[in-house]
């Protein structure tokens, strides 16, 4: 399968996402800990079977220092012991928030409390643009079918700056 658009080569696309990056920026620059906000971002992009995010936040993660065995267990993170008990709310909100046509709920009054119990408030700001964002970058990826395989991390630090 190729890509059916390169919104890299369109001058309007590139202006939104330039726009995007900075919206972006504004969690990477957070309190919301790096390994949580990758995660976060790996765990919605599995869920929206995005392969070039699944590839960007994987290589991304490894290169700031995630361990493989954490990597290769976010798919499973209910059933895995190496993620702590903020990491697994943030997950869980993740999750909930990328499901909605799933959920009718949305996200769950008890996960929302586990949000609480583990983020401060500029935190939680984080986490949930956070969510927002990366339903929205899976979308545009898989729409024009972006395939993984070639991201380099820090790649696009270079193409928006």
């Amino acid at each position: 399968m190729d890509a059916r658009f390169n919104m890299l080569d369109n001058e309007i696309a590139v202006k939104f996402f330039k726009r995007f990056a900075n919206a972006s920026l504004v969690i990477h620059q957070s309190p919301l800990p790096k390994s949580t906000q990758e995660l976060v971002s790996l765990r919605a992009s599995q869920i929206n079977g995005c392969g070039w995010c699944i590839d960007m936040h994987t290589k991304e993660a490894s290169a700031a220092g995630e361990t493989p065995v954490r990597l290769h267990l976010v798919a499973a993170w209910r059933e895995s012991t190496v993620f702590t008990e903020a990491e697994r709310a943030a997950l869980a909100l993740a999750e909930e928030g990328t499901r909605l046509a799933d959920a009718h709920h949305g996200v769950s009054d008890e996960t929302w409390a586990q949000v609480r119990k583990h983020y401060d408030d500029d935190q939680i700001a984080a986490l949930v643009s956070l969510v927002a964002v990366i339903n929205a970058a899976n979308r545009l990826a898989v729409i024009v079918h972006q395939q993984g395989g070639s991201y380099e991390p820090g790649m696009f630090a270079a193409v928006f700056n």
